[in-house]
C-alpha cells in the first residue's frame, strides 16, 4: 500500500510540474499583464490569481461523522491520497475538481453492543478505492480578520458530486479470501460533503487541512449488501495548494472586498472633509475681498483701495481717483450728443473677451490691464457710460457664485475708476448663475457662462 501511494505521488508531481512551469511562463509574458491594480476599489478579478492545484495525503475510513460503520462492526484507518484543480470564481466561491485514491478496511471484531457477536459469514473486508473523481463547489464562509484586505486563515465548506471506482475483497470466518465482484470493479455515484481550514503560508503556497464525507449511491463498498442503508466513507487530509500565475498578483481567494470597500469609503469621507474645509477657507477669502472692495469711508463712490483723496466732503462730486472735480463754469456748456460707433463697441468687446481673473477670485490678471486701459481712455474721452454684468456657471454654492460675479464686475469698475473714469458713468451688477447663455452640463458651456457682459451708451 505504501509503495502504491508513493508511486502515485511521484506520478502526480510529474504531471503537475509542467503545469506549474507553463503557468509561470505564461505569467512572464508581457501580453498577459493586466491594467487592474489590486489596490483601491475592487474592479473585478483580472488582477488576481484564480487557478491553483493541490496535493494531499491523509487517512481513509469506512465511516462518517454522521454515524454508522457500514456493514461491519469495526472500522479501520488506512492511507489515502488525493489531488485537485481549483478555479476561484469569486472571493467566496470556487469550483474544484478532486481526485482521491486509497484503501478502506473493516472487520467484525466488535460485538453488536449487547454482548453478542454479529451473525455474518465474513470476518473482514478490504476495498481498494482505485479512484474517485468529483466536481465540488467550495465556499469560503469565514476569515480570521474580517477587516483585513488580505487574510491568512479561512474556513471553507464544500459539496458536489462524483463517480468512484472501487473493488471490495472479503475474508470469511474460515480465512478464505474472495472478491466481491470477480469480473471487475464497481463504479457508483457519490456525494462529497466536506469542510476545512486553509492557511496562507506565502504567495506561492497554502496549507490545507480538511475532512470530507462521501455518501455512495449503493451498499457495495464493503462487499456486503444491506437494504437498510447506503455505504459511506470519509477522508481526513493535510495538503499543499499551489496558486498558478505571476507571484506579483495576489490570490483572489484571500482577498476581502468588504475590507477594501470600508477603506475606500473612509478615504472618500476624508476627501469630502478636505473639500469642505477648502470651501470654507475660500468663502472666508471671498468675504474678505468683498469687504475690501466695498469699503468707502468718505462715501464718494470710490473704494478706499483706489481713493487718492480719502477725506472728500460728503456730497462732493469726484473723479475716478476719488478727488473733487473742478467747479463747473457759470456758462452752460453746449450739449453734445453722444454716438456709440461699432468701432467703440468692438474696442470694449475685445477688452471684455480677453478679461481674465484669478481662479475663484475677483482679482484681475495683469495681462488684462492694457485692453482695460484702452476702454478707460475711450470712456473718459467720449464721456460714455457703461453697464458691466458679471455671470458664472452653476459649479459651487449659489450664494458664492452671486458674490463672485458681483465682485468681478466691481473689480472691473474699480480698475476703470482708478484710470480716471467717472464712477457715476459705470454700473456694476452681478447675476451669478441665474442667466446662462449655454448649457452647464459641458465644460465648453460652463466656459461660456463664466463671462462679463457690457452695454455701452
Amino acid at each position: 500500500m505504501k509503495t502504491n501511494f508513493l508511486t502515485l505521488v511521484i506520478i502526480l508531481m510529474a504531471i503537475l510540474t509542467p503545469l506549474i512551469s507553463y503557468s509561470q511562463d505564461e505569467a512572464s509574458n508581457p501580453r498577459n499583464t493586466t491594467t487592474t491594480a489590486p489596490g483601491g476599489l475592487f474592479q473585478g478579478s483580472e488582477g488576481y490569481r484564480k487557478w491553483s492545484i493541490g496535493v494531499n495525503g491523509g487517512l481513509l475510513a469506512p465511516v462518517a461523522v454522521t454515524g454508522g460503520h457500514n456493514d461491519f462492526t469495526k472500522w479501520q484507518v488506512s492511507y489515502g491520497y488525493g489531488a485537485y484543480l481549483k478555479w476561484q470564481i469569486l472571493h467566496m466561491m470556487s469550483l474544484r475538481a478532486d481526485f482521491l485514491g486509497g484503501q478502506l478496511k473493516g472487520n467484525n471484531d466488535n460485538d453488536l453492543g449487547n454482548g453478542t457477536r454479529p451473525n455474518s459469514p465474513y470476518k473482514q473486508f478490504e476495498t481498494q478505492l482505485q479512484w474517485s473523481g468529483s466536481i465540488n463547489a467550495v465556499f469560503n464562509v469565514a476569515n480570521m480578520n474580517f477587516f483585513a484586505k488580505q487574510n491568512f486563515m479561512q474556513l471553507y465548506v464544500s459539496v458536489g458530486g462524483g463517480l468512484a471506482s472501487y473493488k471490495p475483497t472479503l475474508t470469511t470466518t474460515g480465512n478464505v479470501t474472495t472478491d466481491y465482484k470477480a469480473d471487475g470493479s464497481i463504479k457508483e455515484f457519490y456525494v462529497p460533503v466536506g469542510a476545512g481550514l486553509k492557511f496562507k503560508l506565502s504567495e506561492s503556497v497554502n496549507l490545507d487541512l480538511g475532512y470530507t464525507m462521501h455518501y455512495l449511491d449503493g451498499d457495495n463498498l464493503d462487499g456486503v449488501v444491506n437494504s437498510s442503508g447506503r455505504d459511506k466513507y470519509s477522508y481526513g487530509y493535510i495538503g499543499l495548494e499551489f496558486p498558478l500565475g505571476r507571484k506579483s498578483k495576489p490570490q483572489l481567494a484571500w482577498h476581502n472586498p468588504v475590507a477594501e470597500m470600508y477603506d475606500d469609503l473612509a478615504a472618500q469621507r476624508d476627501q469630502v472633509r478636505m473639500e469642505l474645509d477648502a470651501q470654507k477657507e475660500n468663502n472666508a477669502k471671498l468675504a474678505a475681498d468683498l469687504a475690501k472692495l466695498s469699503a468707502d469711508s468718505d462715501k464718494d463712490g470710490v473704494s478706499d483701495m483706489f481713493d487718492k483723496c480719502p477725506d472728500t466732503p460728503s456730497g462732493e462730486k469726484v473723479d475716478g481717483s476719488g478727488c473733487p472735480l473742478p467747479k463747473p463754469d457759470t456758462v452752460k456748456p453746449k450739449e453734445v450728443k453722444i454716438f456709440v460707433t461699432e468701432a467703440d463697441n468692438r474696442l470694449v468687446r475685445e477688452a471684455i473677451a480677453n478679461l481674465e481673473f484669478e481662479t475663484g477670485k475677483a482679482s484681475i490678471k495683469p495681462a488684462s490691464f492694457p485692453p482695460l486701459d484702452r476702454v478707460a481712455a475711450l470712456l473718459t474721452q467720449k464721456g460714455f457710460s457703461i453697464k458691466l454684468s458679471g455671470h458664472t456657471d452653476n459649479v459651487g454654492n449659489d450664494n458664492n457664485n452671486m458674490i463672485l460675479s458681483k465682485n468681478r464686475a466691481e473689480s472691473v469698475k474699480a480698475y476703470l475708476v482708478s484710470k480716471g473714469v467717472n464712477p457715476s458713468k459705470i454700473e456694476a451688477v452681478g447675476y451669478g448663475e441665474t442667466q446662462p447663455i449655454a448649457t452647464n452640463k459641458t465644460a465648453a458651456g460652463r466656459q461660456q457662462n463664466r463671462r462679463v457682459e457690457f452695454v455701452l451708451y
